[in-house]
C-alpha cells in the first residue's frame, strides 16, 4: 500500500457520472491498495501520513526580475537557461551546479524546462495542435495517442476551446497565442517555467489573465517560475518574489506586499516612477493601506 500527496487548486471524484467528493485549493491524498494488503497496514500509513509536517517551499512560486533597459536581466535570463554560459559563480537547481555539467547533463536539465518567448515564438505553419504537440513529438518517448491527449489538456487548462485547435496562429488573437505558447511551454510537465515579457503586445485585461493564468498553472503544477518583466501590474499582481536589478548587481529582493516599504530610493525610483502608481503610494503612505 502506498498513497501520494499532492497539492492542488481543486479536484473531484466521480464515479459513474457522479461525483462523490470534491475540495477546492489543498492537498488530494491518493492511496494504492493491493490484494496483500491489511488493516494493519493500513492503519500504520494512516498514522503516518497524520503525523507528516507539511511545509511550504519555493515552488509553486512566481519569481520576477524586473530593473531598467540594459541592467541585464536578459543576460541573466539567458544564463539561468544555459544559453550564456558564465565566467564564475553558481547556478544551482536541485544541488546540480549548471556552470559544471557536461553538454548531456545540460541537456537533460533543459528537459525540465519550460520557456514562454515574449513573442511566443509559435510555428505560423502549424495549427494550435500541433504547436503544442510539437516538444512532446521530439522530446518524449509517448505514443502518438498520448502526446494528442497531452496536447489537448495543456490547451484545456488554459482555457482555450476545441474549435481553435486548428486554427494556425495567424488566426487567433494575441491574447489566445500567448495562451499556446505558455500549453506548449508546460506541455513536458517542466519544474521550472520561465517567461520572458509574458504580458508583451497585449492589452490591459489581457495581460491580467495571462498573470492570474501563469499564477495558477505555478501552483497547480507546484513549478519555479521565473518572469522578466517591465510590467509594474504584474509585479503588484503576482509578485511572490522580486529581484531588482540595477547596472548589473541585484539592488533589492522581496515580495510585492513589501514593495512600499522597500527602504531602497533605486526601487522607488524604477516602480513608481509614472504619476499612477505615485499617486498609489502616497495613497498606501497616507491611509496605510496594503496592496
Amino acid at each position: 500500500m502506498k498513497f501520494l500527496i499532492q497539492r492542488v487548486l481543486n479536484a473531484q471524484v466521480d464515479i459513474e457520472g457522479q461525483t462523490v467528493g470534491k475540495i477546492g485549493k489543498g492537498y488530494m491524498i491518493l492511496i494504492g491498495v493491493g490484494e496483500d494488503d491489511t488493516r494493519e497496514i493500513a492503519d500504520r500509513l494512516i498514522r503516518k501520513m497524520l503525523a507528516l509536517r507539511i511545509f511550504a517551499d519555493e515552488n509553486g512560486k512566481t519569481n520576477l526580475i524586473i530593473g531598467q533597459s540594459g541592467s541585464g536581466k536578459t543576460v541573466l535570463m539567458k544564463s539561468l537557461i544555459g544559453l550564456h554560459r558564465v565566467d564564475q559563480g553558481q547556478i544551482i537547481y536541485d544541488g546540480r551546479n549548471m556552470p559544471d555539467m557536461s553538454f548531456k547533463q545540460l541537456r537533460a536539465l533543459r528537459r525540465e524546462m519550460g520557456m514562454l518567448f515574449q513573442g511566443s515564438a509559435l510555428f505560423d505553419f502549424m495549427t494550435v495542435l500541433e504547436n503544442v504537440m510539437y516538444p512532446l513529438e521530439m522530446f518524449s518517448n509517448m505514443t502518438a495517442i498520448e502526446i494528442e491527449k497531452r496536447a489537448r489538456f495543456c490547451l484545456g487548462r488554459v482555457d482555450l476551446v476545441e474549435r481553435s485547435y486548428s486554427l494556425h496562429p495567424s488566426e487567433i488573437s494575441g491574447g489566445m497565442q500567448k495562451r499556446v505558447a505558455i500549453a506548449r511551454a508546460i506541455a513536458l510537465n517542466p519544474k521550472y517555467l520561465f517567461c520572458d515579457e509574458p504580458n508583451s503586445g497585449l492589452d490591459p485585461v489581457s495581460s491580467l489573465v495571462i498573470d492570474r493564468l501563469i499564477k495558477e498553472i505555478t501552483e497547480e503544477f507546484n513549478m519555479t517560475t521565473i518572469i522578466n518583466t517591465h510590467d509594474m501590474n504584474s509585479v503588484m499582481e503576482i509578485g511572490d518574489n522580486i529581484v531588482f536589478i540595477k547596472k548589473g548587481y541585484m539592488k533589492w529582493q522581496g515580495s510585492n506586499k513589501q514593495l512600499f516599504n522597500s527602504g531602497s530610493e533605486d526601487l522607488d525610483e524604477f516602480v513608481f516612477a509614472s504619476n499612477l502608481f505615485k499617486a498609489v503610494k502616497d495613497a498606501h503612505e497616507k491611509h496605510g493601506a496594503s496592496i
